[in-house]
């Protein structure tokens, strides 16, 4: 009996001892990662991609190299960003990746490679395991990869000019991706079978790294998660203007944009990123997303990452090709309208909260459009907490399903490949955004703005609350995207339903649900309207 039991006891210690890794040889050294404590994957985390430049704002430095083992057991590395009003976390030096991959993956192995872009609206969050761990997906036979890139000003500050041209965490994010091509075969992973992944702000990223010259050959699929580059909180107009906001709030007024990069580049990091431009009163809280990515001019000695309008490049087809899976959330607004209060939703007005890449005329057609929204979204109503759950409608729209969809449409029409587009409508135990919303807006329909991430990736303190079932069809159907460009290659007891690409004739988005069903591209009557004042009215230049 005593033998029985010093057995299982030394099988729980065996868990609490650190297992390593063999030693990888990757461009920069040699390096070293660690087996999971359950035995179910290996893991390298924090591993150094590329050097914070020389200075703020301009392209990553170069991958560093090393000396010995780099021991990448530790994952304790975020980008500056605020939390609060006023704490500042993070550092300076962050740009790190962590990679999983199943346990037997060597040298000779192949498996398909899925990167993941992390959102938080450019200005917070990291490709930590906290929230984005491996479990799930490494199950299915793929090896993931998630990355930290520069936030914030520091990341999308855009004065066009040599010294700060813009998009710098994009350009990290492309570093990250010229980081796998040389080294995932070391982890046993195919270079030629990588998908790029990302949500919100994640998604958007993706978005613009599928129109970047820069990133032409480093990906091979592209899945977008409620996100794109088309979303007017996604690319940055007037940048210049934006900076200058900035300096304003920190005491000096001025448009001259070498006066603004001289400020920039005096001021703390704390300074920076704590400071915050007011949100203009009568508009909702996306408009507080100020610092994202930008159309950069062409500079002398500079490569940059996209000199033209992600309309234009889309609606032409000069775009980097790939098979795309792209789709929202059904009720995508709940959570944004949780993150108004008792004061904001007061001063809400349809007309103050129309997005910024509509260029209405005059403010009588403004009017006349934020009428039609409230018949739509409010019929006789009026804004106020309780009917926050339609009114959540106009984040949802406007923000979100407008953008993705007119993206969707215009890869049907110029891409090469299949695209594939979907909704996740399904409300369960881990739907946690939208359970943890108030003003009622938890009990609204389906699933909100990142409610899809808890289905596709496991959390350390979070069980599965007996959501098994949905998390193995979510994680099914993205890897099959990774490893086969279709989600459905066949049909099964768990997907018995087959997901097909769009059609030009008649296109419609697969419904991940309970059942699964499907619905029009546009599907709503609110969508359609909106889609046709786009075509009036979409801003042409910054």
């Amino acid at each position: 009996m005593k033998t029985y039991w010093l057995v299982l006891w030394s099988l729980w210690a065996a868990r609490l001892v650190r297992q390593p890794t063999p030693p990888v040889r990757v461009t920069g050294g040699w390096l070293r990662g660690v087996v999971a404590p359950d035995g179910s994957h290996k893991r390298y985390l924090a591993v150094p991609y590329a050097t914070h430049p020389i200075k703020r704002f301009q392209a990553p430095g170069p991958e560093p190299t090393w000396r010995g083992t780099f021991e990448a057991i530790e994952e304790n590395v975020r980008c500056l960003q605020r939390v609060g009003k006023s704490v500042l976390i993070g550092q300076e030096d962050c740009l790190i990746m962590n990679i999983y991959t199943p346990v037997d993956a060597n040298t000779h192995s192949k498996y398909p490679v899925m990167v993941f872009i992390h959102g938080g609206g450019f200005f917070d969050g990291s490709g930590s395991n906290f929230m984005y761990g491996p479990d799930y997906l490494v199950s299915k036979d793929v090896i993931y990869v998630t990355i930290n890139y520069r936030l914030n000003i520091q990341g999308f500050v855009c004065l066009r000019i040599k010294e700060a041209p813009g998009n710098a965490g994009l350009k990290d994010q492309v570093a990250a991706l010229k980081w796998v091509q040389r080294n995932i075969e070391a982890f046993g992973g195919d270079p030629n079978s990588v998908t790029i992944f990302g949500e919100s702000a994640g998604a958007a990223s993706v978005s613009f790294i599928v129109l970047s010259p820069m990133a032409k050959g480093l990906f091979h699929k592209a899945i977008l998660q409620s996100g794109s580059s088309l979303s007017s909180w996604a690319l940055q107009f007037k940048p210049v203007y934006m900076a200058g906001l900035l300096t304003k709030v920190m005491g000096h007024a001025t448009d001259d944009v070498y006066e603004i990069y001289n400020i920039l580049m005096k001021k703390s990091d704390r300074d920076l990123i704590v400071s915050r431009v007011p949100r203009r009163e009568g508009n909702i809280i996306i408009s507080e997303l100020l610092y994202t990515p930008c159309v950069e001019d062409k500079i002398s000695g500079v490569e940059a990452f996209l000199t033209e309008s992600p309309y234009d490049v889309l609606s032409q087809g000069r775009y980097n090709k790939v098979p795309i899976m792209i789709g929202l959330t059904s009720s995508e607004g709940l959570l944004f309208a949780g993150m108004e209060n008792d004061t904001t939703i007061p001063n809400i007005k349809f007309e103050k909260s129309l997005p910024k890449n509509l260029e209405v005329p005059d403010e009588s057609k403004r009017i006349e459009i934020a009428k039609k929204l409230k018949e739509f979204y409010l019929g006789d109503s009026e804004i106020s907490a309780s009917t926050l759950v339609n009114v959540s409608k106009l984040y949802a729209e406007l923000y979100f399903s407008l953008p993705v969809l007119a993206e969707t449409e215009l890869y049907l029409n110029t891409n090469d490949f299949p695209v594939y587009s979907y909704l996740f409508s399904y409300s369960g135990r881990r739907n946690l955004p939208k359970l943890s919303l108030g003003y009622g807006l938890s009990n609204g329909p389906g699933a909100t703005h990142a409610d899809d991430i808890f289905y596709l990736f496991q959390q350390p303190l979070l069980p599965t609350l007996f959501e098994n079932k949905m998390i193995n069809i979510v994680t099914t159907l993205w890897t099959n995207f990774a490893k086969y460009g279709d989600p459905t290659p066949e049909v099964s007891d768990l997907l018995p339903v087959k997901w097909l690409p769009l059609n030009k004739t008649s296109p419609h988005s697969f419904v991940i649900d309970r059942e699964f069903s499907t619905v029009p591209l546009w599907f709503t009557d609110s969508l359609k309207y909106l889609r046709n004042i786009y075509s009036k009215y979409r801003r042409k230049k910054d």
